[in-house]
């Protein structure tokens, strides 16, 4: 008896920690390049997996979540212009009765900066929200951190 109540207890955490994964079909890399003594472009890369998309930071209020960046104010850099990003994909999508800008695959955004102190930390955070063909997960913020070389 004390087997099996060791078997079943087992068994029970093992469901419950497979159906406590979070999903997460969006995973962000970061580089940087410096273009001369005092400017660098940080690049973020969001790796999309199949079957999933990313809403632009181009999108009408009433729409999804747009994808957003937001850099920390800091002494050692100040940031030059907005980011950048390729052209979405466009579609209209019924449950924002709207054509939302959308990404799919792999997205790369770019940001220039003057860097005020050599070897710079750029921080930040990006807001995002990513859906499927049936569903859209929260929003989620990442927090991220690049040292300028």
């Amino acid at each position: 008896m004390k087997r099996l109540t060791l078997i079943l207890t087992a068994f029970l955490f093992s469901a419950l920690s497979v159906s406590a994964q979070i999903e997460n079909p969006v995973t962000w890399s970061y580089g940087q390049k410096k273009i001369s003594k005092t400017e660098a472009v940080v690049y973020i890369k969001a790796n999309i997996q199949n079957g999933w998309h990313i809403y632009s930071q181009h999108v009408k209020p009433g729409g999804p979540i747009k994808t957003s960046f937001t850099f920390s104010p800091s002494k050692d850099y100040v940031k030059v212009g907005a980011t950048t990003g390729p052209k979405a994909k466009s579609k209209f999508e019924k449950v924002f009765d709207m054509d939302v800008s959308y990404y799919e695959g792999q997205v790369i955004f770019q940001q220039k900066f003057k860097i005020l102190k050599p070897g710079a930390t750029i921080k930040g955070k990006i807001e995002y929200m990513a859906c499927d063909a049936t569903k859209c997960l929260p929003p989620a913020e990442v927090d991220f951190a690049i040292q300028i070389k």
